[in-house]
Protein backbone atom coordinates (compact mmCIF):
# COMPACT_ATOMS: atom_id res chain seq x y z
CA UNK A 1 0.00 0.00 0.00
CA UNK A 2 1.84 3.44 -1.04
CA UNK A 3 0.68 6.54 0.92
CA UNK A 4 -0.13 9.75 -1.87
CA UNK A 5 2.25 12.14 -1.23
CA UNK A 6 1.63 16.33 -0.80
CA UNK A 7 3.65 18.91 -0.44
CA UNK A 8 4.10 20.82 2.27
CA UNK A 9 1.98 23.50 0.99
CA UNK A 10 -1.23 21.52 0.75
CA UNK A 11 -0.30 19.60 4.13
CA UNK A 12 -0.63 23.04 5.60
CA UNK A 13 -3.86 24.22 4.15
CA UNK A 14 -5.13 20.38 5.23
CA UNK A 15 -4.13 20.93 8.81
CA UNK A 16 -5.15 24.21 8.89
CA UNK A 17 -9.04 23.01 7.29
CA UNK A 18 -9.08 20.78 9.92
CA UNK A 19 -8.45 22.82 12.54
CA UNK A 20 -11.55 25.15 11.71
CA UNK A 21 -13.81 22.53 12.54
CA UNK A 22 -12.25 22.24 15.79
CA UNK A 23 -15.34 23.22 18.18
CA UNK A 24 -13.04 25.06 21.10
CA UNK A 25 -14.88 25.02 24.32
CA UNK A 26 -15.88 28.24 26.00
CA UNK A 27 -13.58 29.96 29.05
CA UNK A 28 -16.83 29.04 31.32
CA UNK A 29 -17.17 25.32 30.23
CA UNK A 30 -13.06 25.15 30.78
CA UNK A 31 -13.73 27.04 34.16
CA UNK A 32 -16.74 24.37 35.13
CA UNK A 33 -14.94 20.95 33.81
CA UNK A 34 -11.39 22.05 35.84
CA UNK A 35 -13.35 22.63 39.14
CA UNK A 36 -15.33 19.48 38.78
CA UNK A 37 -11.89 17.53 37.90
CA UNK A 38 -10.72 18.98 41.36
CA UNK A 39 -14.03 17.70 43.12
CA UNK A 40 -13.48 13.90 41.96
CA UNK A 41 -10.16 14.16 42.35
CA UNK A 42 -10.65 15.08 46.30
CA UNK A 43 -13.68 12.97 46.49
CA UNK A 44 -11.54 10.05 45.05
CA UNK A 45 -8.94 10.71 47.45
CA UNK A 46 -11.35 10.98 50.41
CA UNK A 47 -12.79 7.71 49.20
CA UNK A 48 -9.53 6.10 49.28
CA UNK A 49 -8.14 7.36 52.59
CA UNK A 50 -11.33 6.16 54.27
CA UNK A 51 -10.43 2.64 52.47
CA UNK A 52 -7.36 2.21 53.30
CA UNK A 53 -7.61 3.46 57.12
CA UNK A 54 -10.71 0.61 57.36
CA UNK A 55 -7.96 -1.81 55.86
CA UNK A 56 -5.37 -0.46 58.20
CA UNK A 57 -7.65 -1.47 61.13
CA UNK A 58 -9.09 -4.67 59.87
CA UNK A 59 -5.44 -5.56 59.80
CA UNK A 60 -4.98 -4.50 63.06
CA UNK A 61 -7.73 -5.89 64.44
CA UNK A 62 -6.56 -9.36 63.02
CA UNK A 63 -2.99 -9.24 63.40
CA UNK A 64 -2.61 -7.47 66.67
Amino acid sequence: MTMAKTNPLQFIQQVRGEVAKVVWPTRREVVLTTIMVFIMAALTAVFFSLVDMAIRFGLAQILG
